[in-house]
């Protein structure tokens, strides 16, 4: 439970990060993003979350980065 709430904490930083920095891109691309078609932004939340999947499962699954 303490590494799920330390990755959610990290998440919610990573979040955050391009509002701190790049408040007045990020106002733009906001925009940009609210025309974009519920379909695109479907496909590119299905393909962050497989990628998300993998990253997770070959950490997890194999010696590639230590320990």
């Amino acid at each position: 439970m303490k590494l799920l709430l330390l990755l959610v904490g990290m998440v919610f930083i990573l979040e955050g990060l391009p509002y701190v920095a790049f408040p007045e891109a990020m106002r733009g691309w906001l925009a940009k993003l609210s025309q974009t078609p519920a379909g695109h932004l479907r496909v590119i939340g299905l393909v962050v979350m497989i990628g998300g999947f993998l990253l997770c499962w070959v950490v997890q699954r194999t010696d590639l980065f230590g320990e």
